[in-house]
């Protein structure tokens, strides 16, 4: 055998085994993806037997008719408030002009020129007249002011701006209303600005005392 005939017999020898053992890679990669494919089969045969999957079904139906009736109520809600409260920012904003007619009263009562003027008079009378009927409007659509004079100091409706001095009544009540508050059925416009009372200084009560003993 020359040197080319071995040559030949060894590069086809060597080819061969290189077919062999790609062969044998793939029949085990065959064998291994067989395996895994049994294994996922009885996987599913073990999740999906049939009373498994008919309960899977019924888990899932119920948790859809769930979020259908969560979203239904949610959606009830909006709409519903929508329609009770459909004017809130509205009104909110109507209320300033209440504050102005307030004011523009506060102004011209303390005019030294106008002062117990007829036509003072006449002004005044039209001003509570259009404050009243916006009152009255408000009142129709199920705005109304808070109570507040003498009422207790309650932090959800009033809001409390300064203290006042006054042992006639308990701490804490309301005796004095700087700005109006209203509601709105049950949801607050804006609180009341208010002024609460509190008890006398010791020392204010002692000077007080003292007095009254001379």
């Amino acid at each position: 055998m020359d040197k080319e005939e071995l040559k030949k017999n060894v590069d086809e020898n060597t080819a061969e085994e290189k077919l062999n053992t790609q062969s044998t890679e793939n029949d085990k990669a065959d064998q291994e993806n067989e395996e895994k494919n049994l294994e996922s089969e009885k996987k599913e045969d073990k999740k999906l037997t049939p009373e498994e999957e008919l309960e899977t079904l019924k888990d899932k139906l119920a948790r859809t008719f769930a979020e259908m009736e969560n979203q239904r109520r949610r959606f009830e809600k909006e709409r519903d408030d929508a329609y009770e409260y459909g004017g809130y920012s509205f009104a909110k904003e109507a209320l300033n002009l209440l504050d102005n007619l307030e004011r523009s009263k506060a102004v011209l009562e303390n005019d030294d020129k106008l002062k117990d003027s007829d036509a003072l008079k006449k002004i005044v009378e039209h001003l509570d007249i259009i404050n009243n009927d916006m009152l009255s409007i408000f009142k129709k659509n199920n705005i109304e002011p808070i109570k507040s004079i003498n009422e207790k100091l309650d932090p959800n409706l009033h809001q409390a701006m300064m203290e006042v001095e006054d042992d006639t009544k308990e701490p804490g009540t309301i005796v004095q209303e700087i700005q109006k508050g209203f509601m709105m059925k049950e949801r607050l416009l804006r609180p009341s600005l208010v002024g609460v009372s509190k008890k006398k200084a010791k020392e204010e009560l002692k000077d007080e005392q003292k007095d009254e003993k001379n």
